[in-house]
């Protein structure tokens, strides 16, 4: 989510802020793979403070659990429309400290007057790789880039991942890489958004050393849906969770007026390419007013999570402004 999308949220968001119709109150069916899902406390957990970096907002965090506490790793962003990565740690789940500087922040030319946005972390043997949008305002290019760290605050860039306006069967942006945090068939994957035509769709790529990525499949694997949650826009949400039936992924759609709810999708265990089932209508959709009122109106945007046996804790961003929290049971099984 980047300038782009900003901009067609404000063609619509005066409407959409006073139009309180169904449309805007999705209807949540049974969750599938999840109870319903609850949110934290009476709001939202960070809110946009100061006059420096996050000024203007605090929002699509990804979260890590370490020994000691949960980390939120989360897009900041000035009233300029620059965007850093944050940081934040909770040692209670009610209290959050954050760090006073961003521990990433634009400096490579694929970031130049744009920034570093929606990162997302899975932890590999030790080492943190975080996938994250570098947008260029100069180019109008947003691409899918990775940093890798051993402790959440030291990152070392990695360059781009998959450029933008070529590939398999992107036509413009890439963004959104969510990595399946083991090998299948001796490959990493990641599940990953780019465009084509008019619709943001989800695509497919692999890597032998989780540094290096090839698109996996000459289409996207999970395309827009018309007159659904999702018409207009499939990204993936954080890290997929392994299953005993299968690839579990939490991602979120758009539909045609840029309403954002979430969805999930569950792929073959043994090949990430083929779909078995997705969600038919939203798990979790924009309700209170820090949800449908920001930034960017009528969102909830999931990034992170915490796994913590059957309980899941889902960090999102909250109209483009805010971070929350919800949560929610896994009713499928993880392997031992």
């Amino acid at each position: 989510m980047t300038t782009r999308r900003q901009a067609l949220g404000a063609i619509v968001g005066a409407g959409l802020a006073a139009y309180a119709t169904p449309a805007f109150r999705p209807a949540v069916a049974a969750p599938g793979p999840f109870s319903p899902l609850q949110r934290v406390g009476g709001g939202p957990v960070l809110f946009p403070q100061g006059s420096g970096f996050e000024s203007a907002g605090v929002f699509n965090p990804t979260a890590v659990k370490t020994a000691k506490s949960t980390v939120l790793i989360y897009r900041a962003q000035d009233r300029a429309g620059t965007s850093r990565i944050g940081y934040a740690e909770t040692f209670d789940g009610t209290t959050y400290v954050r760090r006073s500087t961003p521990v990433l922040k634009p400096e490579a030319s694929y970031e130049r007057q744009g920034g570093v946005e929606d990162p997302r972390i899975v932890q590999i043997d030790g080492t943190y790789y975080m996938t994250y949008t570098g947008y260029n305002s100069i180019e109008n290019s947003a691409q899918l880039c990775m940093a890798t760290s051993r402790d959440l605050i030291a990152w070392e860039r990695q360059g781009v991942l998959l450029p933008a306006y070529r590939g398999t069967w992107n036509e413009v942006w890439t963004k959104s890489g969510a990595i399946v945090p083991k090998k299948i068939n001796g490959r990493w994957w990641m599940y990953y958004m780019g465009t084509r035509g008019e619709t943001d769709q989800m695509g497919l790529a692999v890597s032998d050393d989780l540094i290096h990525w090839v698109d996996a499949t000459p289409g996207p694997i999970l395309e827009t849906r018309p007159r659904m949650f999702d018409s207009r826009v499939v990204e993936p949400g954080p890290a997929p969770i392994i299953t005993d039936r299968g690839i579990l992924l939490i991602y979120n759609g758009a539909d045609n007026y840029l309403v954002y709810s979430t969805g999930w999708a569950l792929f073959d265990k043994s090949d990430p390419t083929k779909l078995i089932e997705r969600s038919e209508t939203p798990i979790f959709a924009a309700f209170k007013p820090y949800e449908r009122m920001g930034q960017v109106p009528n969102v909830v945007f999931v990034e992170g999570l915490i796994v913590d046996g059957d309980q899941l804790t889902l960090y999102y961003g909250a109209a483009d402004t805010r971070i929350a929290a919800a949560t929610t049971t896994l009713r499928y099984s993880q392997p031992k």
